[in-house]
């Protein structure tokens, strides 16, 4: 049946709450996200975060040194002043991770509202929907049939086994349209929360309580059920090593110094550590990744872990199916070759007839393009018009209107009926349109053949120009298609993919998927029917669509709520983004220490080597000046990368060495700037302000 409601422009309530919901600056996100952060202060908490957690120990060392100054009555205002800073780096960098955890929250707290205490319609008997039983969502099982009428809530994940109805998903997917829902086929599967409009469905469950798509989704974006995907724990090792590294270098300086008699303090000696690990990306770590998530989900896609958002950005093969996602999906109307003798005009009024009472897509594109090429207007259907409707036997359909026959359809099937032989240059025109992909139909008025309509499945504007967008990314896009090699080679050459395989069936995705793997290629893919659910899992990105099958959308590791297929390609950028993001904000934290280095090491030896002079190119005031102002700096510098940090750097579809020379030269070469200019000015700052 088609999907009479179905409207891509009208946006529910759901999904601008989503939005609304996910903005840098929300004061109740910024304002629970304080306090999150005071919590994660716990160092159990920060155990998983080394760099951060190093940081607190040594700010919980300096503190407790100023004490012990303080009580003494020795100088200990410099300690005090390193040990607030060292604790507001902590402190930051909780709050970095605090407020991306909150734009999920807030995300999930939206769709609670769409889970409620649903009431649930058990059938006793499958066979009888009028014997039936109240039962509360919860206690539902795996395997029950329930009946669900208009203006019933779907009390949990399901297939349709019985039944066809309008079903509102907005409180999912946003989309404020209604879509359709009916037994067998692709369009059976149900989520808990959505609203019947129209009609009854009677649904199998498919999931138990607490296992539905929404309380998993609920789960995602919370973070909850987020874990570290391999290149996070990478960098984390990395990042423990380094700190390692400088904790033994800062160590040896004790040995140094005290050689010549005038060994540094510690709390000056935690000051350097400190800003040298590298605690601006070790702060913003785990915010870029709970930002890629929640980048998807505001982009109505649900991942169903950080590994697969990851695996998006390093995808080599994208697998794309053609109808609907490269082509519109409806053959239209695209030329008329009229017969020889015959006017195009008289072909297109004719063409236009043929086609007033048919209401498929492809007649409706007649009319359209009768209107828009020629002018013609397309009259109200007479009432004494005979309509003269498509069968199979016939392979025609038309309209008898004032004594005159219109009628069109298969070139074969029309020249057998008119009892004619089709013209040599109507022949060469339907066999060129059948090579190329299209369909023709030929057109009659009584007894004259008059020309062929030339049908094609339309690629989509402007997806030529993405593909060669992902080629420059190192992406290399295939087309799947039912439809012939000649076919498909016709509609790849047009929308410009790389490859395409043509006649496919479900074990030629699969195999092309293994070859692809085997090959050391990460491949995605999208779908939404059963039979995509073995390639859906094979893929490391398994994109399946929510309007799909139960197991499509379990075989996949991304499920697309508005059931766009061309979203793939945008799932792969912003996968791209998440490891662009990591990868400047890494270059730019260590890119940091070089500047430190001119601040503070002067600034603990200028005293016992005078010739260190020469390194203070900033001329920073004095050592203490130098010192607080490297660690407030170091500090500051974490709050300032958060908008970065959770919105992501911005992407542009380049090669790999464009998109490295980039980074070096914006975060790496920035990053040895800014801290020169910061610093610097932080030191004048603390002058001004007579504290140094």
């Amino acid at each position: 049946m088609p999907d009479l409601f179905s409207s891509p422009s009208h946006q529910g309530e759901a999904r601008r709450g989503l939005r609304a919901a996910s903005t840098l600056v929300d004061p109740a996100i910024l304002s629970r996200a304080a306090l999150d952060a005071l919590r994660k202060l716990n160092p159990v908490a920060l155990l998983r975060n080394p760099v951060i957690f190093v940081t607190e120990a040594v700010s919980a060392l300096v503190t407790a040194l100023a004490l012990r100054a303080a009580l003494a009555g020795e100088p200990w205002h410099f300690q005090a002043g390193i040990a607030v800073w060292l604790w507001l780096t902590v402190l930051f960098a909780t709050f970095a991770e605090a407020v991306a955890e909150g734009r999920g929250r807030a995300q999930a707290d939206s769709l609670r509202q769409a889970r409620g205490t649903t009431r649930a319609k058990l059938l006793l008997r499958g066979d009888d929907r009028s014997l039936w039983q109240p039962r509360s969502a919860e206690e539902l099982r795996v395997g029950d049939l329930v009946l669900v009428e208009a203006g019933d809530l779907i009390p949990s994940d399901g297939e349709v086994v019985e039944g066809i109805a309008s079903v509102n998903e907005a409180a999912v997917t946003g989309e404020s349209a209604p879509v359709i829902r009916e037994s067998g086929g692709d369009r059976s599967a149900v989520t808990g929360g959505t609203l019947v409009v129209s009609d009854w469905l009677v649904v199998r469950i498919t999931a138990a309580s607490g296992a539905t798509f929404l309380d998993r989704m609920i789960a995602m974006v919370e973070g909850a059920s987020r874990q570290k995907t391999p290149n996070e724990i990478a960098l984390d090792i990395l990042l423990a090593g380094m700190t390692i590294i400088f904790l033994i270098a800062v160590a040896t300086l004790v040995g140094l110094a005290s050689w010549n008699g005038q060994p540094p303090s510690v709390p000056v000696l935690a000051a350097l550590l400190i800003t040298l690990i590298p605690t601006t990306i070790g702060g913003l770590l785990s915010a870029i990744g709970i930002a890629g998530m929640d980048r998807l989900v505001r982009f109505n896609v649900l991942a169903t872990s950080g590994r697969a958002v990851e695996a998006a950005g390093d995808v080599d093969v994208l697998l794309l199916d053609k109808t609907g996602t490269i082509t519109l999906g409806n053959r239209q109307a695209a030329g008329l070759i009229p017969a020889p003798g015959v006017g195009e005009r008289e072909l297109a009024e004719a063409a236009l007839l043929s086609s007033l009472a048919d209401e498929t897509p492809e007649g409706r594109s007649v009319l359209a393009y009768a209107r828009e090429r020629h002018g013609l207007t397309a009259p109200a259907l007479p009432e004494d018009a005979v309509i003269v409707p498509f069968t199979a036997q016939t392979r025609l359909s038309g309209l008898d209107l004032a004594g005159q026959r219109y009628r069109k359809g298969a070139v074969e099937s029309l020249a057998a009926a008119l009892g004619t032989a089709l013209p040599p240059a109507l022949a060469q025109a339907a066999e060129r349109i059948a090579r190329q992909g299209g369909t023709p139909l030929a057109v009659s008025r009584d007894d004259r053949l008059l020309g062929v309509i030339e049908l094609k499945d339309i690629v989509k504007p402007g997806i030529r120009e993405r593909f060669a967008a992902l080629r420059r990314m190192g992406i290399r896009t295939v087309m799947v298609t039912g439809d012939n090699r000649l076919t498909a080679a016709a509609i790849a050459t047009e929308a410009g993919v790389d490859d395409f395989i043509a006649e496919a069936k479900p074990e030629d995705k699969l195999r092309y998927i293994r070859e692809a793997q085997a090959e050391g290629r990460l491949v995605a893919m999208c779908g939404d029917g059963t039979n995509d659910a073995p390639a859906l899992a094979q893929a490391d990105v398994g994109l399946a669509m929510q309007t799909g099958t139960q197991a499509a959308r379990e075989a996949g590791n991304m499920v697309d709520l508005d059931s766009d297929p061309t979203k793939l390609i945008e799932v792969v950028e912003i996968g791209k983004q998440l490891l662009i993001t990591r990868g400047a904000l890494t270059t730019f934290s260590i890119a940091n220490d070089v500047a430190k280095y001119f601040a503070i090491l002067p600034a603990i030896f200028v005293t016992s080597y005078p010739e260190l002079q020469a390194l203070n190119v900033m001329h920073l005031a004095s050592p203490e000046s130098a010192i607080l102002s490297a660690v407030i700096f170091n500090a500051l510098i974490i709050v300032a990368l958060v908008p970065l940090a959770l919105r992501g750097v911005r992407f542009s579809p380049v090669g790999a060495a464009a998109l490295l020379r980039r980074n070096l030269l914006v975060y790496g070469v920035g990053g040895v700037i800014a801290p020169f200019a910061g610093i610097k000015i932080i030191d004048l700052l603390l002058q001004l302000l007579g504290i140094a």
